[in-house]
């Protein structure tokens, strides 16, 4: 299969946010976030509307992967060096989505934001914020073609890249383009291991 990797634009935020909400449906950090599996879906399309509208698409590049059929197969939403965490404005006029998103689990939402925020390098650094594909095409060469167009950004800049992987069993897929394991992030409260990732430009 071909994979066809284009920059997204405003007229494509709800087509990212399906993608993304599906690729993250069974994420450990938005099963801990958000358990109730009937408001799963909902709340994390309303969250990643927020992202990209407020923020992923002003601060840095959201890149989709297309297959053969034209079918949008996985999401890449990367911050440039110095964007990577959203203003004080930003976060106040995203802040009634994410109400109405987390509802009762607000104070969840606040404690990861707050470990991940505290965590994160000060390095100047490309920031792979999230990265998914549709399960329905996953080991399609989604991934492996938006992480190519993004890292190919990151080096030609020689510029490091950062995420953090919500996953263990994705460290190795990711050590394959570069990535090592930096330290293991603990959500408070009994939550998921994150697994901080650094990658050197190449």
């Amino acid at each position: 299969m071909t994979v066809t990797v284009r920059s997204a634009t405003r007229h494509d935020i709800q087509d990212v946010a399906e993608v993304l909400a599906l690729a993250f449906y069974d994420d450990p950090v938005m099963q801990w976030m958000v358990p109730d599996d009937e408001r799963r879906m909902t709340a994390l399309r309303r969250l990643y509307i927020r992202d990209l509208r407020f923020h992923h698409l002003s601060a840095g590049e959201v890149d989709m992967a297309y297959g053969d059929d034209g079918l949008l197969g996985g999401v890449a939403a990367w911050n440039r060096p110095g964007h990577w965490h959203p203003s004080t404005w930003q976060s106040l006029r995203s802040l009634p989505a994410v109400l109405w998103a987390l509802g009762g689990r607000i104070r969840a939402g606040a404690q990861i934001d707050g470990m991940l925020t505290e965590a994160h390098p000060r390095e100047r650094h490309w920031y792979l914020e999230s990265i998914g594909t549709d399960p329905q095409v996953r080991g399609g060469g989604f991934g492996k073609a938006l992480l190519g167009k993004g890292l190919a950004r990151c080096d030609e800049a020689r510029m490091p890249a950062y995420l953090e992987s919500s996953k263990e069993a994705n460290i190795a897929y990711y050590e394959r383009f570069g990535f090592a394991v930096q330290r293991e992030l603990a959500v408070p409260d009994g939550g998921p291991i994150l697994y901080a990732m650094w990658r050197t430009p190449q």
